[in-house]
C-alpha cells in the first residue's frame, strides 16, 4: 500500500508540473538549405522552409525528429521564404510525415525555367490541401503564441519602420550596390519573430540590394537578439549595413559543408559590434580553421554527418540559450 501511495504521489507531482514557458527554436540540418522550427508554449508551430526533397526523405525525417522533440504533432504554419529546391523542395515529403495547416508565401515564383515550374507546381498541389496565406511586407502571420511580422517579400520591403526602429544607420554611407538579382532569392519573405522581449530576424536568402531597402538610410528593423545568417552565409547577402543595423548578440548559420559559409561573410560577422558568437550547422570546408567558429559552436564537424541540430530556447525577458546537440555545449545570453 505504501508503494502504491508513493507511485500515486509521484504521478500527481509529475502531472502538476508547470507547462513549458519558453520558446524553442530548432535549427535543423538540411545540408545547406533551411528548415527552422518554432515551438512557442501553448501556441501554434511555425516551420520556415522544408529543406531539399530526395535524399531518401532525409530532410523530412530530420524535421519530423525535431518536431517530436519539441512536442509538435503538426505544422500549423509553414512559411516558404522563396521557391528554390533547398527551401521548398521538401514540402511533399514533409506532408507525408506531418499535417500542414497553413501555407504562407509571397505568391507565384518569378522564375520560369522548367525546373522552377515543376517545383512551384508541386508546391501548389500540396498547398491546395491546406489554407493559403499570401503575405506582403507589413503583414502579420496570424498565429498564436508568436508575433511574426513580414518585413520583405515579393521583391518589396516594409515602407515604415517597425515600432522602436527608424534610427539613422551610419554604415549606409559606405554601401555599394551589386548587380540586380532577378532570381527568387530577391523575392524572399523575411520576418522578425518576437516572443516577449526576444527578437529574431530570418530573411531567407534575401540579397544585398534588397537588404539596403530594409536598413538604409534608416534602420527600419531595429536591433535583434538573434539572426539567422542570410543565404546560408553567402557573400551576395549579409552586408555590413544589415549586420550593423540588426546588431545581434548571436548568429546562426544554416550552411552546408560546401555550401555557404563564405570567408567574406565570416569576416563581416566577426567585425559586427555586439555580436558575441556565430553558431554553424556545418564546418565550412573552404573556410578552414581560421574562418569557422570554434568546435563547441558547430553542430556538424564532418562532411558526412549525422544531421545534428542547434536549439535556441528564448525567455520572454529577452534572455536565451543556444545548445549544440552534437556535444551538448550550451551558452546563455543574458537579457
Amino acid at each position: 500500500m505504501k508503494l502504491l501511495g508513493s507511485v500515486f504521489l509521484l504521478f500527481a507531482a509529475a502531472t502538476a508540473l508547470p507547462a513549458a514557458k519558453n520558446l524553442e527554436v530548432y535549427f535543423i540540418d538540411v545540408e545547406g538549405g533551411q528548415a527552422t522550427l518554432f515551438a512557442p508554449p501553448g501556441g501554434d508551430s511555425l516551420l520556415i522552409d522544408t529543406g531539399w526533397g530526395g535524399f531518401n526523405r532525409r530532410d523530412a525525417g530530420r524535421i519530423a525528429a525535431a518536431a517530436k522533440l519539441a512536442g509538435v504533432k503538426r505544422i500549423d504554419y509553414l512559411l516558404i521564404t522563396h521557391f528554390h529546391t533547398d527551401h521548398a523542395g521538401g514540402v511533399a515529403q514533409l506532408a507525408e510525415k506531418l499535417p500542414i495547416r497553413n501555407f504562407v508565401d509571397h505568391g507565384a515564383s518569378v522564375e520560369t525555367d522548367k525546373a522552377a515550374e515543376v517545383l512551384f507546381a508541386t508546391y501548389k498541389d500540396f498547398r491546395s490541401k491546406g489554407n493559403h496565406i499570401q503575405v506582403k511586407p507589413g503583414d502579420k502571420v496570424p498565429m498564436k503564441g508568436l508575433d511574426v511580422t513580414v518585413v520583405s517579400g515579393g521583391g518589396e520591403a516594409i515602407a515604415s519602420p517597425l515600432p522602436g526602429a527608424g534610427q539613422p544607420n551610419p554604415a549606409c554611407a559606405s554601401f555599394k550596390k551589386m548587380d540586380l538579382d532577378k532570381t527568387e532569392n530577391a523575392q524572399s519573405v523575411g520576418v522578425i519573430v518576437q516572443f516577449g522581449d526576444f527578437r529574431l530576424a530570418d530573411l531567407g536568402d534575401l540579397t544585398w540590394n534588397k537588404e539596403y531597402d530594409l536598413v538604409c538610410p534608416a534602420n527600419k528593423l531595429g536591433k535583434v537578439d538573434a539572426f539567422v545568417v542570410s543565404h546560408h552565409g553567402t557573400s551576395s547577402s549579409n552586408s555590413p549595413q544589415l549586420l550593423r543595423a540588426l546588431s545581434p548578440r548571436a548568429a546562426v548559420e544554416n550552411d552546408g559543408a560546401k555550401k555557404g559559409g563564405s570567408v567574406e561573410v565570416w569576416k563581416t560577422l566577426k567585425e559586427t559590434p555586439g555580436l558575441q558568437d556565430t553558431w554553424q550547422l556545418h564546418f565550412a570546408v573552404d573556410g578552414g580553421k581560421d574562418n569557422n567558429a570554434a568546435d563547441p559552436f558547430i553542430a556538424n564537424i564532418d562532411e558526412i554527418c549525422e544531421g545534428k541540430w542547434l536549439k535556441l530556447t528564448a525567455m520572454k525577458d529577452g534572455a536565451f540559450t543556444i545548445e549544440n546537440s552534437r556535444n551538448k555545449y550550451q551558452k546563455t545570453y543574458a537579457k
